[in-house]
């Protein structure tokens, strides 16, 4: 069974026992979190949420809270403006092992 849940403005497709790297979470390493944005559950047979499914919740444990790899935004402009922006930028994000999926 399969789950397309959304978290952090993104979705994902989860199974049990995956380990999906998401947008920061509020939660210490070891707590358990429920996602409730369920968009589809699929399996044997496929329920597509209106647009979300009823009563189907994820739920996972945080396993570590990190910080993603960094990413360079370099703004130059040229001919008669003469100047260069360079910017580093590292997103904080929440590693999560997917523990069940709960259907209606």
């Amino acid at each position: 069974m399969f789950a397309v849940m959304k978290t952090g403005g993104k979705q994902y497709k989860v199974a049990k026992d995956d380990v999906v790297t998401v947008e920061k979470l509020v939660a210490q390493v070891g707590e358990t979190v429920e996602f409730g944005e369920v968009l589809m559950l699929g399996g044997e047979t496929a329920t597509i949420g209106t647009p979300l499914v009823e009563g189907a919740l994820v739920k996972a444990e945080v396993v570590e809270q990190l910080r993603g790899p960094k990413t360079i935004s370099f703004v130059k402009r040229r001919r008669k403006h003469s100047s260069q922006r360079k910017r580093g930028h590292r997103q904080h994000l929440s590693k999560v092992r997917i523990t069940d999926i709960v259907s209606a």
